[in-house]
Formats: structure tokens, sequence, C-alpha cells
């Protein structure tokens, strides 16, 4: 009875994150796109405009994880996924015709805004709040569903997306994303919630956190240079070359994330998170490389799977080394700390690799993704991992 409680437990975790993060990745990959295509803005216009959500992660994630300490998580949970919803709609009013278009560029920036601050409550909250009822022995294992979720959904919703999009418009693409969150928060709205922790000094508590795992943040940062670009600049990619199955970048790199998390989930917990780190950041630099200097389809087709492969369990192996080093009153703050590193990553990356691609052309910003990878091995290399508890 036990195992099978907790397998439901994860299943409905999994399954509410996967339909509700539908509402972010419908989007990714169709905002670059918009912003081109029916503002005629630059390429780094669009990447602001998908890299803007990530900055209200940032900085809304100490908020987040003291918000899922200190008052609930599962409060924290829902008013995440009631933020999506009106992020949908405020991007949705973008559309209205009457709207000068440097105004309605400016509605849109807004709705990303308020996404961020969903993105960061929703997923702190469930993560917090899954520890406390599963038990941290199995962090490694809720952290790997998460993510799994999160990037099927990238894998469904990217092609799903572009498809809405070109056949129906961008306001049909915010209506379905209205909804989603919906659908989701009805699956989690009869899991018990977890009584709060005692007051903890919230500056005190972050900041003392950051200092303790920031080589497991930087290390996530710099993995999530690859799927940044690879998320908002994929489809411009293949359009540039004159390739088909531009949606299907994304369910290639999905696929591989998901296929990652299937057959290695439990590896986190098993063999620690430092070596499984830098198996993964070698795959991700080598599908980063086919990418940037593929000469077909099936060469950037195959480089996109390489890089989901590589990039699934690396917040995962990070992610349990953080939760060894930090007590549990502060799991919620430490995650939102520790989860805002990979936020830089997507908040930064996206309008910096568009500016390249203005400059260098769409292929550069794949070399840009790889050093970074590269550059996390390195970090990886230098860790002074600790004996793992028996």
């Amino acid at each position: 009875m036990p195992h099978l409680s907790l397998g439901r437990s994860l299943l409905r975790m999994g399954a509410a994150v996967f339909i509700s993060y539908l509402s972010v990745a419908l989007a990714l990959p169709v905002i670059s796109v918009y912003v081109r295509s029916e503002f005629g803005f630059d390429n780094w216009l669009g990447g602001v405009a998908v890299g803007v959500a990530f900055i209200s992660t940032i900085l809304s994630r100490n908020h987040a994880g003291f918000f899922a300490d200190v008052i609930s998580p599962k409060k924290c949970t829902m008013g995440g996924l009631f933020c999506y919803m009106i992020a949908a709609a405020i991007c949705l009013f973008s559309t209205s015709p009457w709207l000068a278009k440097p105004v309605a560029y400016a509605v849109l920036i807004a709705g990303r805004l308020v996404l961020g601050l969903g993105e960061s409550m929703t997923l702190v909250g469930l993560t917090s709040w899954h520890l406390s009822l599963i038990g941290p022995q199995r962090s490694g294992k809720i952290l790997s569903i998460l993510g799994m979720a999160m990037y099927g959904a990238f894998a469904v919703g990217g092609p799903i997306g572009l498809s809405v999009y070109g056949k129906y418009g961008f306001a049909a693409l915010m209506c379905i994303s209205f909804l989603l969150p919906l659908a989701g928060g009805m699956l989690l709205i009869r899991t018990k919630d977890i009584l709060p922790q005692k007051n903890i000094p919230q500056q005190r508590a972050f900041f003392g956190i950051i200092q303790t795992i920031w080589k497991q943040g930087a290390v996530v940062c710099l993995q999530g240079v690859g799927f940044a670009v690879l998320g908002a600049f994929i489809s411009l990619y293949f359009k540039s070359k004159g390739w088909p199955f531009a949606g299907l970048g994304l369910t290639c790199f999905g696929t591989g994330f998901v296929l990652s998390r299937i057959l290695f989930g439990s590896l986190p917990d098993k063999m620690g998170g430092t070596r499984l780190a830098m198996y993964s950041l070698m795959c991700e630099l080598t599908g980063q490389i086919l990418l940037w200097a593929a000469p077909n389809v099936y060469t950037a087709l195959t480089g996109a799977f390489l890089t989901g492969l590589g990039c699934s369990m690396i917040f995962p192996a990070m992610g349990v080394e953080v939760i060894k080093r930090v007590p549990k009153e502060l799991r919620g703050t430490a995650f939102g700390g520790f989860a805002a590193f990979q936020d830089l990553a997507y908040a930064f990356s996206a309008p910096l690799a568009g500016f390249l691609a203005d400059v260098s052309g769409y292929s550069s910003v794949f070399f840009a993704g790889a050093m970074a990878a590269a550059i996390g091995g390195i970090i990886t290399v230098s860790m002074n991992t600790p004996k793992q508890s028996r």
C-alpha cells in the first residue's frame, strides 16, 4: 500500500505538471517567431520576450521559497497556476488590433513577466510539497519526474504550439494556454497540504544557502544555456536553412530528455550527482556541436536529441547534492535558490543569443551553448564530492 500510494502521488504530480506546463511549452518556440513576423522586430527583441519571463522567475525565487516553507507549499503551487492563467490573458490582450506595435510588445512583455512569477511559485511549491509528502530520500526521483513532465510538455507542446499559431494565430494559442493550468490544478486540489515551518529569517537563509550551493548552481546555469538557445531559436534556424520539420527540433530535444529520465531517473540517488553530471554535460556538448555544424536537417535533429539527453539529468543530479547540504526546514528556500541559477541561463541566454544570431547567424548560438557546456564540465570536475550517506 505505501508503494501504491507513493506511485499515485508521483503520477498525479507528474500529470499535473505536464498539463499545466503545456501553458509555457506551447508558447516557447512561438514567441520569437511572433515578435519577428507580427511586429517586424529584430531577433534580439524576440529573445528578450523569451528571456524576460525567466528574469521574473529569478527575482521571485526567494519569495516563492519563503512562501512554500513558511506559509504553504500547496498555496504556493496553486497561486503559481493562477499566475499562468493571468499571464495567458495578458498575452492574449497583446493581440488587440487597436494597439500600436510598441504598446502590444510591452503588453506581451508584461504577460511574460507574470508567467515567470507563476513558474517560480508553481515549481518551488510543488517540489517542496512533494519532498515533504514523499521524503527527501527520494529527492532524485521527485526531481526526475518533475523534469520529465516539464520537458515532456516541451516535446509535445513545441510542434503543437507552432501548428496552432500557424493555423489559428497567437490569440487561439493563448486561449488554450489559459485553460491548461486550470486542468492541472484540478489534479492537485485534493492532495493534502503540509504544515508550515516556524519563522525563518528569509534574507539570511536565502543568501547563506547561495554561498553553500553556488558550484552546483553554476553547473545548472551553464547547462541551461543549451536548452535556452535551442528553445528560442531552433525554429528560426531551421527556416533560415530551408529545412523541413522545424517543430520536430523541440520534440527531439524533449524525447531525449524524457528518455534519459526514464532510463536513468534513479541514478542521482544511487551514484550521487557529480559523476552523472559530468557524463551528461559531455552528451550536451556533443549535441550542441552537431547543431552548430549540421550539414543537413537530420544531423541537426540528432543534435537536438543529444542535447535533450544530456541536459536531462544535470538538474536532478545537482539537486540531490544541494538537498544533502541544507536542513529540511529550508528545502523550499534552497530549491528556489538552486533553480534561480537555471533561470539565470534562460533569462540572459535568449536575448544574448538573439544578438549573436543577428551578427553571426543562427548556427552561432549553438556554438555558444557548446562552450557553456564545456565550462560546466570543468566546474564539475573541480568539485569535491562529499561521501555519500549510507
